[in-house]
């Protein structure tokens, strides 16, 4: 079973799960998902309505920390770990997981230092070992691991739900993308309007070439039939060179002086 189809059915089990529970029964499962090894994306858990209602209530924490797997990083908890749930220890190997999305969304070259910093890890081995065991061997990013560069060259990343705002950006993107490939693709078809003339232009030249030599083919085979009928005319007739010829090698009889 592949990623997303596991994603897919994840999603739809933990959709149903909170659409049949209200109140702190909801924050259960909120762990549940955030904490699951393979479940990556949760906007759609945070738009069952069970779950909206939780604002405003004492569970609104379970809301928040949901909110925080769905677009935020590590260093985001750290930061306002004093308003959110305790996280477990699969939550927390989970929202550094995402902390990589996150990075790759903006960066295919991912220092070392950038990310020990960023999922608080100390060396260079603890690193190595969390990107190949906890990402790429999960599915979620694939890549090379550069140590003489001491960097991450990120090849593939799993998207992250969309953060609120996001959608409207990434329209205009992919619209910016549409008038390039527009604009390249009437590029393309006029340097091949452009290659098609040459081509005829190319055609006719070589035509009119061969049409000439072949002229002078027959102009200079014309020319040596008519040169040759001249002098097979000459050697043909009476008295002409072969006459003469014959008479210029014949022996002349000696005229003897008249007494």
């Amino acid at each position: 079973m592949d990623i997303e189809q596991k994603q897919a059915e994840l999603i739809d089990h933990f959709v149903k799960k909170a659409s049949a529970q209200v109140g702190s029964a909801i924050g259960a499962v909120i762990v549940e998902a955030t904490s699951h090894a393979s479940l990556f994306a949760f906007s759609e858990i945070l738009a069952v309505p069970t779950v909206a209602e939780l604002e405003g209530t004492e569970n609104s924490v379970y809301l928040e920390l949901l909110r925080l797997f769905a677009h935020g990083t590590w260093s985001d908890y750290k930061s306002n770990s004093g308003s959110l749930p305790q996280l477990l220890p699969d939550q927390v190997l989970k929202l550094k997981q995402l902390t990589v999305l996150t990075l790759a969304e903006t960066n295919k070259v991912l220092p070392y230092d950038q990310l020990m910093l960023e999922l608080d890890v100390t060396n260079v081995r603890e690193l190595e070992d969390f990107i190949i065991n906890e990402c790429i061997y999960a599915g979620i990013v694939r890549g090379k691991l550069d140590q003489l560069r001491r960097c991450f060259e990120v090849q593939f990343a799993a998207g992250r739900d969309l953060r609120p705002g996001q959608l409207g950006s990434m329209i205009q993107t992919l619209s910016n993308w549409l008038g390039t490939s527009d604009n390249l693709l009437i590029s393309i078809q006029e340097k091949i309007k452009w290659a098609d003339t040459m081509s005829e232009l190319d055609k006719k030249h070589r035509k009119d070439v061969e049409d000439k030599v072949e002229e002078v083919k027959k102009s200079v085979a014309v020319k040596a039939d008519l040169d040759f009928r001249g002098i097979e005319e000459i050697y043909s007739e009476p008295g002409g060179v072969m006459d003469y010829e014959e008479d210029r090698i014949r022996p002349k009889r000696r005229r003897h002086p008249i007494v």
